[in-house]
């Protein structure tokens, strides 16, 4: 059972997302029909760790075995969506460098979407969600970094 709890008027997800970058580029997932681009990850089960959850989320995503480097970020997110108030709370991940890379144009557990390798220089022109990713992907913190953002 996914960490998410919805009433009429708000909803709470609980999430773990990877962070996969090698050789000066970011393994992202593109949404055709969002049209936009964000990290492999996905919602954290009850009783699961973070760290359970995006290991798990990345083998279901890319088909293979990633390994967590350490955490990076902590976002919080506040949105709103069809008149709907939705907080998120977003674990990052770095994930070490893999022997077998995910593959580019590798398709999805979802329709519409596929993995793409980004290089850095073009974060910037891309919707990228979250935002924040743009600028801090090609120079990632020491420290884990919490994160507030009002979209």
């Amino acid at each position: 059972m996914d960490i998410h709890l919805q009433s009429e008027s708000a909803s709470f997800t609980l999430r773990a997302a990877a962070l996969i970058v090698q050789d000066g580029r970011a393994l992202l997932v593109r949404n055709d029909l969002l049209d936009c681009f964000y990290t492999v990850g996905g919602k954290v089960r009850l009783i699961e760790t973070s760290t359970q959850a995006v290991l798990r989320e990345c083998q279901e995503e890319t088909g293979c075995r990633l390994e967590v480097d350490r955490l990076v970020f902590v976002q919080e997110r506040f949105l709103r969506a069809q008149d709907v108030r939705h907080h998120e709370v977003v674990f990052f991940c770095l994930m070490k460098p893999a022997k077998l890379a995910p593959t580019e144009g590798a398709c999805m557990d979802q329709p519409g979407e596929r993995l793409h390798w980004v290089p850095f220089a073009q974060l910037a022109q891309l919707r990228l969600l979250p935002a924040f990713l743009a600028g801090a992907l090609p120079c990632l913190p020491g420290e884990v970094t919490h994160i507030v953002s009002h979209d």
